[in-house]
């Protein structure tokens, strides 16, 4: 296929060469009736590129097929037999995957190291959660991908699941078998649908771990904005095989998704694909390299442990996406939430993500010296000045085991319980009738439905008192619990 083409763009070029005014949305009229104090900060091309697709870009018959022939490239980009664009970013794309493969009522195995958004998912959809417990690292207290004996183990226990959710690579860049796990699925004639929410990059360099598509999974979805050159809530679905219809994908995400599709999202998705295809490689490579001087200059400052392919070595992961700079803290003896508020107030450095161990930040094609630069001189600072950072209370963090909790309840009929708020020293043995996830890095704890604990409030709590933000949970001090009403 012909990649210099970019379908969407040419289409929005084309709008704007004809100099269409539209008598419908959107109301702002490709700017002309943007405050122009708004315009001032975002840009008013903002504006000019915001077209419907329908009487827009595309017209009444030919619906479908400027963003149909955009799809079709970006699936022959990245080796997928059928692609679908998603304006609502990847959490809902996720939600519109898992109902393509099963129904409320039916059960599905999930990752219980999953986003709070696959909760949610679970509660909006109506599925039996199969939990399929991560491996844990203790000494890292982190929680890497299941593996294939895992998801063996619970598809025998359960023979009527109608597949599985794997979420790799995770936040902080390990990554699953995805093969091995596939392989089990098809096993047993039920496809694998993968959370490669971090994994976008991964079809455009061998140096990246393996690609979901290339490494046997169903279906696939993908945030460009994470890792790639598209705006935020840029998503797309991979398809290939049988095991998921096509035409029940579309469907539920016709159910899930906005009538109101961004064509700006449309657009940076087109172009990045081009790119990608075009200079994706070379890209890549210089952002590998990139990365590589990063890590080893920070694990040579005291107190900051960058993580690597030990973490592969250790059999704790099946690879790791090195495009992933993780520093361990802990030796500074501040916590990695400390270290990135420290960073963003004294350096004007935002890292990706952090919690009460460590530090993240994303190295992309869109690096340079001065980033690199950057990013480097705020660690050395830090490494530099974290004794005069002011000690907090520590997360008591809990053992592996006690994460695993019980549950009781499905997860939608005890969010949609009479509740009780009951205060948090009378919570444990209560049933969780909330999600409770510590922010960040947005994992959570506690599921509806799920056995409260005193390991878990201990923990939790000490959180809270650390700095640890609860913004899902009714009561984010955690005064007091929300939980399922006794009869």
């Amino acid at each position: 296929m012909d990649h210099s083409r970019v379908p969407v763009l040419e289409a929005l070029q084309e709008f704007r060469r004809r100099g269409d005014v539209a008598y419908g949305p959107p109301g702002h009229k490709q700017g002309r009736g943007v405050d122009p104090r708004v315009a001032e900060i975002v840009g008013l091309d903002v504006f000019r590129s915001d077209v419907l697709s329908l009487n827009g870009l595309d017209d009444r018959r030919q619906s479908h097929g400027v963003l149909g022939r955009a799809q079709e490239l970006m699936a022959d980009a990245v080796g997928a037999e059928q692609a679908f664009f998603s304006t609502c970013g990847s959490s809902l794309s996720v939600r519109t995957a898992m109902l393509a493969v099963a129904g409320p009522g039916e059960k599905l195995l999930l990752s219980r190291n999953a986003h709070k958004s696959v909760i949610a998912a679970v509660v909006v959809n109506g599925v039996e959660p199969i939990w399929v417990h991560p491996k844990f690292d203790g000494e890292r207290h982190l929680a890497h991908p299941p593996e294939p004996d895992d998801v063996r183990s619970r598809l025998q226990e359960h023979p009527d699941a109608k597949g599985m959710l794997l979420i790799t690579p995770t936040d902080w860049g390990t990554c699953g078998d995805i093969q091995g796990v596939a392989r089990v699925c098809h096993e047993f004639d039920v496809p694998l649908i993968v959370d490669e929410a971090w994994g976008a990059h991964l079809p455009f360099h061998p140096g990246l771990p393996p690609w979901g598509m290339d490494a046997e999974a169903d279906l696939v979805v993908t945030s460009v904005h994470k890792m790639g050159g598209a705006i935020e809530q840029s998503s797309v679905f991979h398809l290939q095989y049988d095991r998921v219809s096509p035409e029940v994908l579309k469907q539920r995400e016709d159910l899930l998704g906005t009538t109101s599709a961004s064509s700006l999202v449309y657009a940076t998705l087109d172009g990045w694909r081009r790119q990608m295809v075009e200079h994706g490689h070379e890209l890549l490579d210089a952002a590998l390299r990139r990365a590589e001087r990063i890590r080893v200059a920070a694990g040579e400052l005291p107190g900051l442990r960058p993580m690597g392919q030990e973490v592969v070595e250790e059999g704790l992961a099946a690879s790791f996406d090195p495009l992933k700079l993780v520093i361990d803290v802990r030796e500074l003896g501040i916590s990695g939430m400390q270290a990135a508020e420290w960073l963003r107030d004294r350096r004007q450095v935002d890292v990706g993500g952090s919690d009460s161990c460590r530090i993240s930040a994303s190295i992309t094609h869109a690096d340079d010296d001065e980033t690199e630069k950057m990013l480097l001189d705020a660690l050395r600072a830090l490494a530099e000045s974290a004794g005069s950072i002011e000690r907090q209370p520590p997360v008591r963090l809990p053992e592996p085991s006690a994460l695993e909790l019980e549950q009781a309840m499905l997860p939608r009929d005890a969010f949609f319980a009479e509740a009780d708020h009951v205060p948090a020293e009378r919570a444990a043995g209560r049933i969780a009738a909330e999600t409770i996830s510590p922010y960040p890095p947005g994992v959570p704890a506690v599921a509806p439905g799920e056995v409260i604990t005193d390991e878990i409030l201990d923990y939790l709590r000490s959180g809270v008192d650390h700095g640890v933000l609860l913004p899902d949970a009714a009561d984010p001090s955690l005064g007091t619990l929300r939980v399922v009403r006794r009869p």
